[in-house]
């Protein structure tokens, strides 16, 4: 029901022995494709040089089979899943980026939004390095290539290419060698954590990626950390980048992270439920069940349901051979993905008054067709209620969200909305109670999407740059 679009996810490993690098890349990226779906790819080190294929679609589409077998054996390899704005949903986006330099030639997958990429794209245009892909991911591996060619050390490279950097980025950086650069940027926006095994080490957007590959979590990757893998082993981890506050985007806990995830000390499954007791207290109403909207409002529905002592009960039968609406580059096709995605259980909800449970409302396009479904199936009644506040500000940092004109509690009051949406009555968690949910998180939270208050400047040349 949300219609947010996240950028991405990435994926690194580096082996002790064995050769397994691709595999256990692609089967981490399964393990994130909720995170993007429309494209997918691996760079591997293999003899001192670098090899990427990428394709458009799901991993599974975007790796056949054949196309995975073909993968030479590797020790080293990084991956991404890719979310596309709309209109560059194009092969030439899809990361991995690898940049060719002087003497060498690195690899980079990056999840966020660097809000100076243009002012870096034309400073780094007069050194001869072009841009053909529109993605602001590209600047970043193009940036981090000049700068190991300037100071001659991979790291060190790396290290000053990223202070350059202003706004949210995980980064995964390869270089042909087999060194694997893992970076989180100072605020700490978007998560990164490391896992070990006997085999190797691994670095994952989400720690379910590394639960997938048999990787045990080790730890959170520290905002401002810069974390090196070589053969198999964490070498070397410094605090690299420093800024004035850290602050990890909420929506991780609301809606982008697999509920089974922990990140930053705080359980996805445990704050959603959260959310849901603290929704049930702030809007209690009389009903025969709840029910969410699967998946990320599954949890907070449960959660509901604790609280209030109201059952719960699945409401939906979702078909589960397809993505996240969002991932539909018009409105038109995420409206009608609705109708194909989830089917409303009409043994369930058949003459009831239904609590209904999602995670957000942006545009208020979905959520009206949803709720009207559960009219059609027999529902008596439909009580709406949203585990997170009113989205009411554009994000900068890797949500793309576009012109706040097109966020529906910028232009209708709380009634008018409900009216919108068919509901019989509507509900939103509070600021309070939504920080409540997710005290547990070691990291100050970002709710700037509902407040208008950011933990670092925007810069206006970035905008619109949602790689």
């Amino acid at each position: 029901m949300a219609s947010l679009r996240e950028a991405c996810a990435v994926f690194g490993v580096s082996l002790k022995e064995g050769e397994e690098a691709a595999g256990t890349c692609y089967n981490g990226l399964l393990a994130l494709q909720h995170r993007g779906q429309e494209g997918a790819g691996i760079a591997l080190s293999k003899d001192n040089a670098l090899l990427c294929k990428k394709g458009l679609g799901l991993v599974s589409e975007a790796f056949s089979p054949e196309a995975l077998r073909d993968l030479p054996p590797a020790r080293a390899a990084i991956g991404h899943a890719r979310y596309s704005t709309t209109g560059s949903n194009t092969l030439e986006n899809v990361q991995p980026f690898v940049t060719d330099y002087l003497t060498g030639r690195i690899a980079t997958a990056h999840n966020g939004n660097v809000t100076n990429a243009l002012s870096l794209r034309k400073k780094l245009r007069p050194f001869g390095l072009e841009f053909p892909a529109t993605s602001d991911s590209q600047v970043v591996s193009s940036l981090i290539a000049y700068q190991v060619l300037r100071k001659g050390d991979f790291l060190t490279g790396v290290r000053d290419a990223c202070r350059l950097l202003r706004g949210a980025f995980s980064l995964v950086v390869l270089s042909g060698h087999g060194r694997l650069a893992a970076v989180r940027d100072p605020n700490g926006y978007r998560p990164l954590c490391l896992g070990v095994s006997p085999q190797g080490a691994a670095v994952a957007s989400e720690s379910c990626a590394l639960d997938s590959c048999g990787f045990s979590f080790l730890r959170d990757v520290a905002p401002g950390e810069i974390v090196l893998l070589e053969g198999g082993e964490i070498t070397r981890c410094e605090r690299a980048l420093t800024a004035p506050r850290q602050s990890l985007c909420v929506f991780e806990y609301v809606y982008f992270a697999r509920p089974d995830s922990l990140i930053d000390g705080l359980s996805v499954y445990t704050a959603r439920l959260g959310m849901g007791r603290a929704l049930a207290r702030e809007h209690p109403v009389e009903a025969d069940l709840v029910c969410g909207v699967p998946d990320s409002g599954l949890e907070a529905a449960m959660g509901y349901a604790l609280e209030s002592g109201i059952p719960y009960a699945s409401g939906f039968v979702k078909n589960r051979y397809m993505g996240r609406s969002f991932i539909f580059p018009t409105q038109a096709q995420r409206e009608h993905a609705v109708d194909l995605k989830l089917n409303p259980l009409k043994a369930a909800v058949a003459g009831k008054r239904v609590v209904l449970v999602d995670d957000s409302i942006v545009r208020g396009t979905t959520c009206g067709k949803i709720v009207s479904s559960l009219r059609r199936a027999g529902a008596r009644e439909v009580h709406l209620r949203i585990s997170s506040p009113p989205f009411t500000h554009t994000c900068y940092f890797g949500t793309d969200i576009g012109d706040e004109g097109n966020l529906i509690a910028n232009r209708l009051s709380l009634s008018e909305l409900q009216a919108r949406t068919g509901a019989d009555t509507l509900g939103y968690i509070s600021l309070e109670g939504l920080q409540e949910a997710c005290r547990g998180s070691r990291l100050p939270l970002c709710y700037g999407c509902f407040t208008g208050e950011y933990a670092t400047q925007v810069e206006s040349s970035g905008k619109g740059v949602f790689e």
